[in-house]
């Protein structure tokens, strides 16, 4: 049972993640316009990766607070940005290029790199794979003890693992925005102007179970953050 479950959570949560692109074997020719998206976010990363390092240090819930930023450039992807792990097993953070180019400014990229480095700094993958492990522990024994086939079994513990993944998702994401309108700031950025790319992005809603809280209630974290950092001394 217990191989069952681990082997249904490997596959689950890897494909939530998605692979880190290995390096390419011909270097890949970008246009003038994705050049200049890659060039800017470079220099976004020499602002916010320091910061984000210092807080991870100072609050010291991660073992690793070495940030690993990724750029997949491979062509057909979508604007995306998401935590991961490498091959190895350590913490990731990896961007789309669409993404790149599609941000207006600065402040954009540095709101999602500071979001995502929250993730990390957190202890979030962690916390989602316990979760997951514990849905599909429960499901699956559910199932077991009615004496359901193999295969219905390990459809309850994939259920279970979704079920667990997605059930502090929304609480994750907030953390996040909460903590990446921190970075953002501190890194010299607006986290408020940065959130605007919320307004471009599918809304979804608040939905049962769903992975992201609704748009306006993460704007409005951002605003009531970065209000209280303004009050500061």
């Amino acid at each position: 049972m217990h191989r069952l479950i681990s082997t249904i959570l490997l596959l689950l949560l890897s494909a939530c993640a998605g692979p880190v692109p290995g390096p390419q074997p011909v270097p890949v020719r970008h246009s003038p316009e994705a050049t200049r998206a890659l060039q800017r976010f470079e220099t976004v990363i020499a602002r916010v990766a320091p910061v984000a390092e210092a807080e991870c240090k100072k609050l010291g819930i991660v073992s690793s607070c070495d940030l690993q930023i990724f750029v997949d450039d491979r062509p057909g992807l979508d604007g995306n940005a998401f935590q991961t792990r490498d091959r190895f097993g350590r913490p990731a953070i990896l961007f789309t290029l669409p993404l790149l180019v599609d941000a207006r400014n600065e402040d954009e990229l540095a709101f999602i790199l500071a979001h995502e480095a929250a993730h990390q700094i957190e202890g979030h993958i962690g916390a989602t794979e316990r979760s997951a492990e514990q849905g599909a522990m429960i499901f699956g024994s559910l199932a077991q003890a009615q004496g359901q086939s193999r295969a219905d079994i390990a459809a309850a513990a994939a259920l279970g693992a979704q079920v667990g993944a997605r059930r502090f998702s929304k609480v994750l994401e907030l953390r996040a925005d909460r903590l990446g309108t921190v970075i953002a700031a501190r890194a010299g950025y607006d986290p408020v102007l940065g959130s605007a790319y919320f307004a471009r992005i599918p809304d979804p809603g608040d939905e049962f179970l769903g992975t992201h809280p609704p748009n306006a209630e993460r704007k409005a974290l951002v605003r009531e953050v970065s209000a209280t950092l303004a009050r500061q001394p």
